[in-house]
């Protein structure tokens, strides 16, 4: 155990509860932040142009996401697994969010009436979810559930998330060729090969991969674009596509889209002040199919939260969570996630599974630092500019980042396997059979998107989302055809309903399923540190000690 403990701080400048300077704790503060800045942000500038929001919208989800992600952040910080994990809208949410927002029932609705009425069905949808989830944390079954997942289970389930959006990436890369692709490189160089220089003792390349090549890229479309690269004579870039007569201009229409940095206004329209209040969108509207759809999601979700947990437990704390810990954090990522409902931030909150990696690389697991940085966080989401700022980002360089990020999600997702005997051939097959059929179950359901008959028109990148009412589960009961037909097309429930059933059905030793080891109540009495890593602040913890399924 001592060994244990002398190898994990070997390799981290500050623990958990290490206070650094003033100085260091804003540095990294600001470093952990920049370097999540993708995961954070890139999931409003997917959904919102695909509910019809216009660029301001953009701007104002983004500002309520950054609001949100600070407030949820220090309460998770403070009152969840308090280990220096950074919340926000996961990938986790993106696929349902899809499915929710191209249900053929919206496609009568245009322009802002249809933006808002969807986010207020995904509000309601969001909330029941969230609740859900909170109560599987909070009543102890997530300590049930516990006893079911395993890295052999998060690693298949976590990369099939990742791996779902291929539809969605390059496709849309491809609209502007030369800055998407030089983007995606830019990521590669630095991420890669430019990952062991350091500059002032810190991997400057590795570390901001993801906003150095975001600025590098877009100073350089700035520049194609002031230079004339992409303009064309007698055609506007900010008419819409339907509304030009010319046949010379309607064949440059997709380059000015995709490639001039001008033709988004949100910087300019956005104001200086806005503060995110809830239910700022409307009331929200609650429908049962959407909300059993997210409650499974909201398992999912918990799924890849406890990898995160194990994680980043091992890197900065000085032993595991115990099964308390971990369903109190759950159930507070639960409570989060309805206050990203009632905010209106578009996903549900958890645990960004990317923060682990930062933690690693940066070497720093102390939790002020994280607290710093989301103090920092709600402050800037008031500044409307920043939100206008963000939602100016050309579209095929939110897809390029995608790209990035969800490779990453994937190859993070299948990190997992390292903490089980990943040469074993049990484990090799149930991953393999799992990754397989989330790829291929789905892509039968996925093929009754349309039917022949439909007038609906979306672009091909959304084709694998509007499976809910034209999917091959078909009963009498079209609710019950939708949730089916929807959770039966995501990548995700596929990979982890396979991963469940085959690693607690088929035999192996702990060793090789890499069961999760959460501290005992033994241990907590033999190790005081444990104590004091995941206790309650403010003697909370002190109303809650009868309560032995969600303490220490």
């Amino acid at each position: 155990m001592d060994n244990d403990l002398v190898a994990r701080n070997s390799h981290i400048k500050y623990g958990l509860r290490d206070t650094p300077g003033l100085v260091p704790i804003g540095f990294y503060g600001l470093q952990q932040y920049l370097s999540m800045l993708g995961s954070l942000i890139l999931v409003p500038l997917v959904t919102v142009p695909a509910m019809g929001g216009s660029h301001e919208d953009i701007a104002n989800v983004v500002s309520t996401v950054l609001f949100v992600c600070g407030i949820t952040t220090l309460l998770h910080t403070s009152f969840g697994s308090r280990l220096p994990l950074i919340q926000g809208p996961s990938f986790v949410f993106l696929a349902p969010v899809l499915a929710i927002i191209n249900s053929p029932e919206f496609q009568g609705l245009n322009g802002n009436n249809n933006f808002k009425h969807i986010m207020r069905e995904l509000q309601g949808a969001i909330i029941v979810g969230s609740a859900f989830q909170a109560f599987l944390g909070y009543s102890g079954l997530m300590s049930l559930i516990l006893r079911l997942i395993n890295p052999v289970v998060v690693a298949p389930t976590m990369a099939a998330v990742g791996l779902s959006f291929y539809s969605y990436g390059f496709p849309l890369v491809g609209k502007c060729l030369e800055i998407g692709v030089v983007q995606i490189l830019l990521m590669v160089i630095f991420a890669l090969y430019l990952r062991k220089i350091s500059v002032l003792s810190h991997r400057v390349f590795l570390i901001y991969a993801v906003p150095l090549s975001l600025a590098i890229t877009w100073g350089a479309a700035f520049l194609l674009t002031e230079a004339g690269a992409y303009t064309y004579k007698g055609c506007d870039p900010n008419v819409p596509v339907s509304n030009v007569v010319s046949s010379y201009c309607r064949k440059y229409m997709t380059r000015m889209k995709y490639c001039r940095v001008d033709t988004s206004q949100a910087l300019r329209s956005a104001p200086w002040f806005r503060f995110p209040y809830p239910l700022q969108w409307g009331v929200p509207i609650f429908t049962w199919k959407m909300s059993v759809v997210m409650c499974v999601v909201s398992i999912i979700a918990s799924v890849d939260s406890v990898g995160s947990y194990h994680a980043s437990s091992l890197l900065a704390a000085s032993m595991p969570p115990t099964p308390g810990v971990v369903s109190r954090a759950i159930g507070l990522e639960g409570f989060a996630s309805v206050l990203a409902g009632l905010w209106g931030t578009g996903a549900g909150s958890t645990t960004l599974t990317e923060n682990v990696h930062t933690i690693a690389v940066a070497k720093m697991g102390s939790r002020r630092v994280v607290e710093l940085g989301a103090c920092v966080l709600v402050i800037l989401s008031l500044v409307g500019k920043v939100g206008g700022f963000i939602a100016s980002i050309p579209q095929v360089m939110v897809a390029s980042l995608l790209c990035f990020m969800w490779a990453m999600f994937t190859a993070l997702g299948l990190s997992n396997l390292r903490y089980s005997e990943a040469g074993s051939s049990r484990n090799i097959i149930i991953v393999g059979l799992s990754l397989f059929f989330s790829l291929s179950v789905p892509a039968y359901f996925q093929q009754y998107g349309v039917s022949p008959n439909s007038n609906l028109s979306v672009p091909s990148y959304y084709q694998p989302y509007i499976v809910a009412s034209h999917g091959p589960f078909k009963s009498q009961y079209k609710g019950v055809n939708y949730v089916m037909n929807t959770l039966l097309s995501m990548n995700m429930v596929i990979a982890f309903i396979m991963a469940v059933v085959l690693d607690n059905t088929v035999p192996g030793s702990k060793q090789e399923r890499g069961v999760y080891v959460w501290s005992d109540s033994e241990t907590v009495t033999r190790e005081p540190a444990l104590a004091k890593d995941y206790e309650l602040p403010f003697r909370v913890g002190r109303f809650f000690r009868w309560v032995k399924w969600v303490g220490i």
